[in-house]
């Protein structure tokens, strides 16, 4: 079951590792991207047999119907509400899952970072697809003594990126639907805004937008904001980064900026998150070597390259006993083996 804002790339990555574990798959893709739902169903039904890999289109009564079924393996990608529908489901036939959600995933920039690079990677895994991936960074938290230079830095690299008017850039996307789209702007508080904040009602789209002053009881700190908005917070201490994140949901990433290797191990090790960079966002889902995914609230198991494979598989023991020695210590009536046993398992 996949979601709508990588509508293809979500779909076909995790049925190639069911594929390559031998399964018989059923995709359902969102039905909010219906011209790629169209194009997936052509391409498997041209290429496939049904009774080997067959989609199923439709919305929430599609979802209900298939989530009916009993399947031995349900992988499901999107958010943390539909998650708990599906995990629902599936406990009513003991079904595992592999949940890919999301969550508010933390920024973090120290006042050691390199500062233009941090802002041009920041930009750049916040604002890809306009904000509308599942692991881009939800919220920043910097340093007060680097907070204005970054702020800055970042504006530039926005403005390099995508222009003096985003909103008429072409290689800019939209936000997905009306709805959505109307969610984000009632997060655009003018109060906060330091940059951006333009919006387009007939194309759906939201110049990248940056809120400063924002604190954790904000509207815009209360969901994961999956759009081109990005809220700033200053903290003093990396102890009070640390209190702060920890306070809500573990998150399904975290980027921390920093060349102090002491406080990365420190991050790292007090902070539970599903994965991450450190010096950078979002590239760590682009390696095959290692398994993607979240934790808690931002999920359950992993994928990509071989942990694809491990995922759709079941690794079945099996001790094969030669019949040439059967060793009768182990059989009753036991009497004084007991010593002899407790000999050998010394």
């Amino acid at each position: 079951m996949s979601p709508w804002n990588y509508p293809f790339q979500l779909t076909i990555a995790p049925l190639i590792g069911a594929i390559a574990a031998g399964n018989c798959s059923i995709i359902k893709p969102s039905e909010y991207a219906t011209n790629t739902s169209e194009i997936i169903d052509k391409l498997i039904s041209k290429n496939f047999d049904e009774a080997y890999i067959s989609v199923i289109k439709g919305g929430r009564e599609a979802n209900k119907s298939l989530l009916a079924e009993k399947f031995d393996y349900i992988f499901f990608t999107g958010s943390v509400q539909v998650g708990k529908v599906v995990m629902e489901a599936a406990s009513k036939h003991l079904t595992p899952v592999t949940l890919e959600l999301g969550g508010k995933s933390p920024c973090i920039v120290d006042e050691t970072a390199n500062i233009d690079l941090a802002s041009k990677r920041i930009v750049w895994g916040k604002f890809l697809n306009a904000g509308q991936t599942c692991v881009a960074p939800d919220y920043l938290m910097v340093h007060s003594s680097v907070k204005e230079k970054l702020i800055n830095k970042m504006k530039d690299h926005i403005t390099e990126f995508y222009g003096l008017s985003p909103c008429s850039n072409k290689e800019y996307p939209k936000i997905i639907n009306d709805k959505h789209y109307n969610r984000l702007r009632t997060l655009l508080n003018e109060e906060n805004i330091v940059f951006g904040g333009q919006f387009n009602d007939k194309t759906n789209q939201i110049s990248p937008t940056i809120l400063d002053n924002v604190t954790i009881d904000s509207a815009v700190m209360k969901d994961e904001i999956f759009g081109p908005i990005l809220p700033v917070i200053e903290f003093e201490n990396i102890n009070e980064v640390v209190s702060r994140v920890n306070k809500k949901p573990k998150p399904l990433a975290l980027y921390y900026f920093s060349n102090d290797i002491k406080r990365q191990k420190h991050i790292i090790n007090n902070i539970s998150y599903g994965g991450g960079c450190i010096n950078d966002t979002i590239v760590h889902l682009a390696t095959p070597h290692m398994p993607f995914g979240g934790v808690g609230d931002s999920g359950i198991g992993g994928y990509h390259g071989k942990a694809s494979f491990d995922t759709f598989s079941h690794k079945k023991s099996i001790l094969k006993k030669s019949n040439l020695v059967d060793i009768p210590l182990r059989y009753p009536p036991y009497k004084n083996k007991l010593k002899l046993i407790k000999k050998i398992l010394r």
